[in-house]
């Protein structure tokens, strides 16, 4: 039987920051994987999907600028778009295992189930392990309702080699919009059901209901406080039966009501490792409640955002922590969210109506459409909220609607994050125009 120092159960970009972290401080380590080696992001998540959001980006920059200069408006042809995307997720997984090899990490393909708190068995084979790291990711979630066999998901769509003329999306949450978006920007009729009217609950309401106006501008058709009852298959499409008692023949049906953390088929209960339909459950130290086995990323049951970014910090913290170079509680950062949407929606820190009703804070609403920054573009739709902690005049929050939202709001995470004041940043020269240039103005 095999032994190794320590094993990690899962190669998406948490269980990777590990591995590489520990071998190089001097630990024998080994990864399992049953699946595709990279994870969910590189392969099937958010790699491919900003390869498409990026022809899309495309589309709009040169449409804004119709009759300012171009006169003949693109049009995104779906099966090169999907080829190109191909090149990217096509050798992923090969070159994840390389990787791992070549840095003297073991990888061991297959489904790991614990004989005990040390011993895991993958394809009738047992390894051995001082301490473990269960990095399992997540999966979709699909809705129990009667066809629900007929549900595609954020995999499929990623995977489609032809685009369907007709799509619903259920959920109103962002895959279900960057999708959603996508779709429509490549010439599907799109229909998104919610079942309330709050799509995007943890967003900004008002910027939230901006975004939905440009969406629904741009051709998607939202039903609130509608969702599927059932689905049943009519010659090559699809009959959604609407709980409102409408239907919708369409296509294509995608799930898109969130996720579920991986965490069965692997023994966990049997030796200790407390977990809910939410997630494992760990301490501040990211150990569950057996003391050998450490776990992080999507399948935990935490209120941290479940993104890539937030995995690969967990990992490189657990390398540290299980090679004692700290033996410190985890301390997160103010995390960025972001919705890859037409115009992309972004937030960090204090944003929440609960969080500023204290009167601690003032908030400031700017219409940035007239900013040069963004009208040399003839971008329609800029707004951006900023929070400030009214006793020491510290930017504390921010969120952001516009093209350029993703750079703005790095920008404000690092102020946040580096406690920079207003004075510092007027003392900085940065290039003019750009985002950057702006930021004295913002804050």
């Amino acid at each position: 039987m095999e032994s190794f120092d320590l094993i990690i159960i899962g190669s998406g970009p948490g269980g990777m920051a590990a591995a590489y972290d520990l071998v190089a401080k001097g630990k024998n380590v080994a990864v399992v994987e049953a699946d595709l080696w990279g994870g969910t992001c590189p392969n099937r998540g958010c790699d491919p999907k900003k390869v498409l959001y990026g022809a899309v980006e495309a589309k709009d920059n040169v449409e804004q600028l119709n009759h300012s200069g171009f006169e003949t408006l693109p049009k995104i042809n779906w099966a090169e778009l999907m080829a190109f995307k191909d090149t990217f997720t096509e050798p992923v997984s090969v070159e994840q295992q390389q990787g791992l090899t070549s840095a003297g990490i073991q990888t061991i393909s297959g489904k790991a189930v614990f004989k005990d708190k040390h011993t895991i068995t993958v394809e009738n084979q047992d390894y051995q392990a001082e301490q473990f790291i269960l990095a399992t990711g997540q999966r979709s979630a699909i809705l129990e309702i009667p066809g629900k066999e007929h549900f595609r998901t954020s995999t499929d769509f990623l995977s489609m080699k032809e685009l369907p003329e007709t799509i619903v999306f259920v959920g109103g949450g962002y895959i279900s919009l960057e999708l959603a978006n996508i779709a429509n920007s490549c010439g599907s009729d799109v229909h998104l059901l919610h079942h309330n009217e709050r799509p995007l609950k943890g967003f900004d309401e008002e910027l939230t209901n901006d975004l939905i106006e440009n969406l629904q501008k741009r051709g998607i058709h939202f039903h609130f406080n509608e969702s599927a009852e059932s689905i049943s298959k009519q010659g090559e499409q699809y009959n959604v039966t609407l709980t409102g008692k409408g239907s919708l023949l369409v296509d294509r049906v995608f799930c898109a009501t969130g996720r579920v953390p991986n965490v069965e088929g692997m023994n966990l209960e049997a030796i200790g490792v407390d977990f809910t339909s939410k997630g494992i459950k760990v301490n501040d130290h990211l150990q569950t409640t057996v003391d050998n086995i450490y776990a992080l990323g999507d399948c935990l049951e935490k209120r941290r955002p479940k993104l890539t970014p937030v995995s690969s910090f967990e990992g490189s913290y657990l390398a540290k922590l299980l090679s004692e170079a700290t033996q410190e509680a985890i301390q997160y950062p103010e995390i960025p969210t972001i919705i890859f949407s037409s115009p992309k929606l972004a937030q960090v820190g204090l944003t929440q109506t609960r969080d500023l009703a204290s009167g601690k804070y003032k908030q400031q609403i700017l219409d940035l459409s007239q900013w040069f920054t963004y009208k040399h573009l003839n971008e329609p739709l800029v707004k951006a909220k900023i929070v400030i902690e009214k006793e020491t005049g510290m930017l504390v929050g921010a969120t952001v609607l516009g093209n350029e939202a993703d750079q703005l709001i790095n920008l404000f995470t690092l102020m946040i994050n580096q406690s920079v004041p207003s004075e510092k940043i007027n003392q900085m020269i940065m290039p003019y125009p750009t985002v950057s240039s702006d930021l004295s103005y913002l804050y």
